[in-house]
């Protein structure tokens, strides 16, 4: 694929991961208990029709930032953190960094959809775009092994919650699940320390939570290489993501300045 068609595809590929193209045709169902005269007033009629009741919800300024959790999108990280994700892996392909694209927590697969596009629109065959999630949402903080994370508890948010199978749908109806995505299910303690994982150039976590965020950092980011990327997408957006990055840091010494791509995520290329 030349350059410019590989712009253009990786341009239209953006677009509709985050449905920026088509927020016009964005609705949300609308909560029944809202409803004048109560749901009971109206169920019965939607029902027997096989109606829903929706409205419409897309808004392109909270959309390009991230800001909120979008009806169908396979991403909710905005077109700031998707064009860095972009940035990092062309730039890695670019300099001929060694190594895979990894990310940790990957909701409904649209960041892993993007770094597989990126090697698809290059042509590049030799490279392997990893997955890892529970596919079960959030876990509950353990407290105990780590009280950075009290108060934190997002385990029961249902949106939080896609599954490995419609993470494979969502990477197939773009023709972006074959054998150069490998998708590692379970929790980051469990499956990263012995992921066959050997080098990386794009290392994204998106793990919100200290434990989730420091598991991740200390399975992969020693197998970064020189010069290859670590983004953290929660940094400045959750306390502990941002004090285990800080720690993590602290503890291996690392000195590269990290830089701010929004409102919430960061990232630092390793020297």
């Amino acid at each position: 694929m030349g350059e410019r068609a590989a712009t253009r595809y990786l341009d239209l590929l953006c677009g509709c991961l985050t449905r920026e193209l088509f927020l016009d045709h964005e609705v949300r169902d609308v909560d029944l208990r809202e409803w004048p005269g109560g749901r009971e007033a109206v169920l019965p009629v939607l029902r027997s029709n096989g109606w829903r009741v929706v409205r419409p919800c897309g808004d392109a300024a909270v959309r390009a930032e991230g800001r909120d959790w979008p009806p169908t999108a396979e991403t909710m990280v905005g077109a700031a953190r998707l064009a860095n994700v972009r940035w990092c892996a062309e730039t890695a392909l670019e300099e001929g960094v060694p190594g895979d694209f990894a990310e940790c927590g990957v909701w409904r697969g649209g960041v892993v959809a993007l770094l597989r596009g990126v090697l698809a629109a290059y042509d590049v065959t030799d490279r392997m775009v990893w997955g890892a999630d529970s596919f079960e949402g959030l876990p509950v903080p353990d407290v105990d092994r780590f009280p950075e994370d009290e108060g934190y508890d997002w385990s029961h948010v249902g949106a939080l919650k896609v599954g490995l199978e419609d993470v494979e749908v969502n990477l197939a109806r773009y023709g972006l699940l074959d054998e150069q995505v490998r998708l590692l299910p379970g929790w980051f303690e469990d499956t990263l320390p012995s992921a066959p994982i050997e080098q990386l150039a794009v290392l994204r976590i998106d793990g919100d939570l200290y434990q989730s965020t420091m598991d991740a950092l200390a399975a992969l980011e020693p197998r970064v290489s020189p010069g290859g990327f670590v983004i953290i997408d929660d940094y400045h957006g959750w306390i502990p993501c941002r004090q285990a990055v800080d720690d993590y840091r602290a503890t291996h010494d690392i000195t590269s300045p990290m830089t701010t791509v929004d409102w919430t995520a960061v990232w630092w290329r390793k020297s």
